[in-house]
C-alpha cells in the first residue's frame, strides 16, 4: 500500500481525547491530526518523537491531516488503523498470505450476526473462510503483542470466529504488526488477561492464528512475513 502523496515530517507534541494529536511541522506550523487509533498507543505515543502524517485533498474535513508513523525504538510504526483492512486484502490477493491462497472473492465488512461483523469473507470452490483483521503496534522485549488495551470488543470477535468454526466454515484471524522490529507474536495477558485466555481457546478449537510483520516506510506499507507465535 503505497501512500497516495508524499507525507509530511514533523514532531509529536502531544496525543489527547484519544482521537488528536497535536504535531509541530518542519516549518515549525503546529497542526492538529486525527489519529485513527482507538487503543493505548503504549510506546507509541512519546511527546518529541519523530513523526508522518498525511494531509486530506477533501477542504471540508474537519481535520485536513491523519496521523499515519511515529519513530519508535528506533523503527516506524504505523499507527493508523484503517491500513491493515487495504493491506490484508492487497496481500491476499499477491498470494503474500500463503495460508489465504485460492479463494476467488473478497467481500468486506461481513454481517455474522445480528450484531456482529467480520472484515472478510474469502469465498471460494472449496468454502468460504471468514478473516478478522487486527492491528498490532505495541512491542515488548521484541515481541508483537496484542491488545494494547482491554478489548471486548476483540474477545467478541473470537467468539464469533469461533462459531462460525463450529459451522464448518475456516475462520482465521490476521494480526498486522505494523512495525519491522518484532520477531514473534503474543497476547498481551498483563494487559487483557481475558483476550489471551480466548485467543488460545479459539486457537484450540481450529482458528487459524496469522501474525504478519509489515514493512513500514513513510512512502508504503507492504505485508511482508509470518513470524512465529510465542504462548
Amino acid at each position: 500500500m503505497r501512500f497516495k502523496s508524499p507525507l509530511l515530517h514533523g514532531t509529536l507534541i502531544q496525543r489527547y481525547k484519544r482521537f488528536l494529536a497535536d504535531i509541530r511541522l518542519a516549518s515549525g506550523e503546529v497542526v492538529t491530526a486525527h489519529c485513527i487509533n482507538t487503543g493505548s498507543m503504549m510506546g507509541c505515543k512519546e511527546p518529541g518523537s519523530e513523526v508522518y502524517i498525511s494531509r486530506s485533498d477533501n477542504q471540508n474535513r474537519k481535520l485536513l491531516y491523519t496521523w499515519e508513523l511515529i519513530r519508535a525504538d528506533n523503527t516506524w510504526v504505523g499507527i493508523n488503523t484503517m491500513h491493515p483492512n487495504k493491506l490484508v486484502p492487497e496481500a491476499v490477493t499477491a498470494g503474500r498470505i500463503k495460508e489465504l491462497c485460492g479463494f476467488d472473492n473478497i467481500r468486506r465488512e461481513v454481517k455474522v450476526s445480528a450484531h456482529s461483523r467480520l472484515d472478510l469473507c474469502l469465498e471460494g470452490s472449496n468454502g468460504n473462510c471468514f478473516v478478522e483483521i487486527k492491528n498490532v503496534t505495541l512491542a515488548v522485549r521484541g515481541a508483537a503483542a496484542f491488545p494494547d488495551a482491554v478489548s471486548e470488543r476483540g474477545t467478541k470477535h473470537l467468539k464469533e470466529l469461533m462459531r462460525l468454526k463450529r459451522q464448518g466454515h475456516r475462520a482465521a484471524i490476521v494480526f498486522v504488526i505494523q512495525r519491522g522490529d518484532c520477531d514473534s507474536f503474543r497476547p498481551a495477558d498483563e494487559i487483557d488477561h481475558e483476550y489471551g485466555r480466548w485467543l488460545r481457546r479459539a486457537i484450540k478449537a481450529g482458528v487459524e492464528a496469522l501474525p504478519y510483520c509489515a514493512k513500514v516506510t513513510p512512502k508504503e506499507i507492504l505485508l511482508t512475513e509470518k513470524v512465529a507465535m510465542n504462548f
